[in-house]
């Protein structure tokens, strides 16, 4: 183990460790020797080694790291590197490790690393550990830093309250363009990256903003206020994140000042909060179509997981003796034709697949606020019309293919009728439902699959036997 040591030491201080040992591979992936080179070095307490390693790192790629580590390694590995630790790599890792190392490591350890970071994200770090935890590490922080938290975490979860930063620069109305400029050059603690400067009045109502471009732009003695863009747009602190990622994506923003009701200034969120927020909101939406909880994490433990998914799996297959039973109505009919057995469930499925296309459009865009009371009746249109193109397409095809796999001429015209039924369901049913559930204040991401697939099934099977039953007269 010694010469091991030997060896990291020597390798630490013989120029840039990532260039002589890449973490990635040509396809972006970690590469295994190179978490194997880390873990050896955690477990030899090898710091010096593993300080440089992560003062080279990405937050982003430090994560990952952490991520690819035994469970055990991953505080140590915080412990040893200490304040060359960048703990913003803890907002890359999933919730479910974040809080492992968390708990693992002293409160006093995670204090320090809280301070080095900018307020959004300690408040990130911070916001989902319980009560006792967070006041174990707020109380190591000193008192100005720590109320400035425990404000941001007051406000509601996924409010625009806690996705700012409260680190911002914002002067005088009545200062000119070289007194801002000036008080920006002679600031030791700025903001480590920004793109506009805000102006307040004395009680720090919000006047406006100011961009960089332009500030440096403008004749010396020009007053700041007069540099304020007319169309400026702010967020209410208590502004859904949702509502803020709308925002800039509709209006192009970059940054965007937070007031409070009274129009103070009270934070900014930047685009890379944005960001954040539009995969975290997609990958919400994503799981919920399949009935997977939005905290289900990778991570997770299989007992976790196996109880998150019980319950829809539970819903699931209580529509699916629903549908059954559409089964059973026609026991006679398709005792006697085994081709409506055979025929049945290729109508149900094909209703089911035209339904998950038009339910996923429909819950992206009340998502993005597109579909609305507005144009909800054209588009319900436009969607039958669409299952009605479709339905005929496949009426034709399926009708052709079970004539000739069957050689009963009017079991075409039944499985067609029925197809057309059943892909014209589809659509209306893969719109309505998540705009009824919308309506009613549920998520229709979460509950419209299984909703819809229970409509095409019943459709489909009761549309296709019933049509059979009528046309060839059987009981």
């Amino acid at each position: 183990m010694a010469d091991r040591q030997d060896d990291l030491s020597a390798l630490a201080g013989n120029g840039n460790v990532i260039d002589r040992y890449p973490m990635r591979d040509a396809d972006e992936n970690i590469r295994p020797e190179f978490v194997t080179l880390i873990a050896d070095a955690v477990e030899e307490s090898n710091s010096t080694f593993l300080r440089e390693i992560v003062a080279e790192l990405h937050e982003a790629d430090l994560g990952d790291l952490l991520g690819a580590l035994a469970p055990e390694l991953r505080p140590r590995l915080v412990e040893l590197t200490g304040t060359d630790f960048d703990f913003s790599a803890l907002n890359e890792v999933d919730d479910a490790v974040r809080e492992e190392i968390l708990e693992e490591l002293e409160p006093e350890t995670v204090a320090e690393g809280v301070r080095e970071l900018e307020s959004d994200d300690a408040v990130e770090l911070l916001e989902n550990l319980d009560e006792v935890d967070q006041e174990e590490i707020l109380d190591k922080l000193p008192v100005s830093e720590r109320a400035a938290l425990e404000r941001s975490l007051q406000y509601p979860e996924n409010s625009a309250g806690r996705r700012m930063q409260t680190e911002f620069i914002s002067v005088p109305a009545e200062w000119t363009a070289l007194q801002a400029i000036e008080y920006m050059r002679d600031t030791p603690e700025l903001p480590e990256r920004f793109y506009e400067i805000y102006i307040v009045d004395r009680d720090r109502h919000l006047k406006g903003s100011v961009h960089l471009d332009v500030l440096l732009r403008a004749p010396r003695p020009v007053p700041v206020i007069d540099l304020v863009e007319e169309d400026h747009r702010s967020i209410l602190v208590q502004e859904d994140q949702q509502e803020v990622a709308r925002m800039f994506g509709k209006y192009n923003l970059v940054a965007a000042p937070v007031v409070d009701s009274e129009d103070r200034l009270v934070g900014v969120i930047t685009i890379d909060d944005v960001v954040d927020v539009i995969e975290e909101e997609a990958e919400e939406d994503l799981k919920a179509l399949g009935g997977v909880a939005s905290s289900e994490q990778l991570s997770d433990s299989v007992w976790t997981i196996a109880r998150g998914r019980f319950n829809w799996l539970l819903v699931n297959l209580a529509t699916a003796f629903l549908a059954s039973s559409v089964l059973g109505l026609f026991e006679g009919s398709l005792e006697k034709m085994v081709a409506l057995a055979v025929l049945a469930p290729i109508v149900a499925s094909q209703g089911g697949n035209a339904a998950t296309q038009t339910m996923t459009v429909a819950v992206r865009a009340l998502a993005t606020r597109e579909l609305g009371s507005g144009n909800a009746w054209r588009v319900v249109v436009r969607e039958g019309l669409v299952g009605l193109l479709n339905g005929l397409a496949f009426a034709i095809i399926t009708g052709v293919a079970a004539v000739a796999w069957f050689k009963i001429p009017g079991l075409g015209i039944v499985i067609g009728l029925a197809m057309m039924c059943n892909l014209i369901a589809g659509a209306l049913g893969g719109i309505l439902i998540p705009m009824v559930l919308e309506r009613l204040k549920a998520d229709p991401a979460v509950a419209s699959g299984t909703f819809v697939t229970t409509v095409t099934d019943v459709v489909g099977f009761f549309a296709f036997l019933g049509i059979a039953t009528l046309w060839f007269g059987l009981k």
